[in-house]
């Protein structure tokens, strides 16, 4: 599916529903979580950097913002967006979200993060993964006892908004989503300050806890 995301990296921004559909769910996401001024955050699963402007103005130009993902082509386009904006708070780490050591990105973090970060956060990634639960291990080995993390991610609608389920059926296994992962529930389970909210009809669930 590394394939896929690949080919349309040039196109994804404009064909993914961004707009109109999953726009809101970052914002909702980025709000729960919570990030304070300074703080450093990882965005596991970055793409090609759509999460980067509501995380780089929560944690603000003292604070650090690392973006990870597995694919080249996504990454140049982050990158570019990075530069576009001048964004010197940005790291960029080419790296699969679970399989990468954490010491490597630990060691790219800004010295007086002591190698661990305040917050995680992942939108519409885990999903896509064969098997999400390596990357919340690795993601949780960077965050600092207290930290705050928040996944965004889907399902089918529910209520009234059912009657979309086919067309997010087909738009799921385009984008190689599984829409029964739930990755989200591991912040329910493992998490204390659980904050949650449903987003465009159930579509889009979000879900941010404290990790002690």
């Amino acid at each position: 599916m590394a394939n896929v995301y690949e080919a349309a990296a040039r196109f994804y921004d404009a064909l993914s529903g961004e707009r109109a559909v999953y726009r809101a769910g970052r914002r909702s996401g980025v709000a729960l979580l919570e990030l304070r001024p300074g703080d450093t955050v990882l965005d596991l699963g970055c793409g090609t950097g759509l999460n980067l402007a509501l995380l780089v103005d929560a944690v603000g130009p003292l604070g650090a913002v690392v973006g990870l993902d597995r694919s080249p082509q996504m990454l140049e386009m982050a990158r570019r967006r990075v530069e576009a904006n001048g964004w010197t708070s940005v790291r960029l780490v080419e790296a699969d979200a679970t399989t990468f050591d954490p010491s490597e990105v630990a060691n790219r973090l800004p010295e007086a993060t002591e190698g661990l970060i305040d917050a995680v956060f992942s939108s519409y990634a885990m999903s896509v993964f064969d098997d999400w639960h390596p990357a919340w291990d690795r993601m949780r080995v960077l965050l600092r006892p207290g930290g705050r993390a928040c996944i965004v991610d889907m399902q089918l609608p529910v209520g009234r908004a059912r009657v979309f389920s086919p067309l997010i059926r087909l738009a799921a296994v385009v984008g190689g989503s599984d829409l029964a992962a739930r990755p989200w529930t591991v912040l329910e389970r493992d998490g204390v300050q659980v904050r949650s909210e449903s987003v465009r009809g159930g579509h889009i669930r979000v879900v941010a806890a404290t990790i002690p």
